[in-house]
């Protein structure tokens, strides 16, 4: 068991957003779901609850009503590899209604905002060269989705 699991709040949708975020990840799926009752504040038989696991990482999903949303001032960052799992998950977050972001931001079709990151660019961005740096710093700057190609031509000065 995790010793700290993200709590995303949900009002309805929970089924649609545990179909989309499953299958963002090769090793996905849902570990538990709890329903309401009738006794509960949800309507009876609708999910109340759900555990489900993204890449390792435990998550779980409360669909507490209309008292609270999401917010950029809380994101999922996701460290992509290559630029074909950057622009996978980019395509899956994003459709249905999802929305682009600057510097590799965005917000999916419930509100959640996610960062979806190449390694490449923490790479980089740790680099001694200043000048490497402050150039891939400005590249990424006008970008939505980012381009680890375009990055790399910054942080060469092409």
């Amino acid at each position: 068991m995790q010793k700290i699991v993200t709590n995303l709040w949900f009002d309805g949708r929970v089924e649609e957003a545990l179909e989309l975020y499953t299958s963002c990840f090769e090793d996905a799926g849902v570990t538990n779901i709890t329903r309401y009752t009738e006794e509960g504040m949800g309507e009876a038989g609708d999910i109340m609850t759900a555990a489900f696991e993204l890449a390792g990482q435990e998550f779980c999903i409360i669909n507490g009503g209309p008292h609270y949303t999401h917010s950029p001032a809380m994101s999922l960052s996701v460290n992509c590899v290559d630029q074909d799992e950057v622009d996978a998950l980019w395509e899956r977050l994003t459709s249905g209604g999802g929305e682009e972001s600057r510097c590799g931001w965005l917000t999916d079709r419930f509100g959640v905002s996610w960062q979806i990151v190449p390694t490449a660019l923490g790479e980089m961005m740790a680099s001694d060269d200043a000048a490497a740096v402050e150039r891939v710093t400005a590249a990424f700057l006008r970008m939505n989705k980012l381009d680890i190609a375009e990055l790399e031509k910054a942080f060469r000065n092409e």
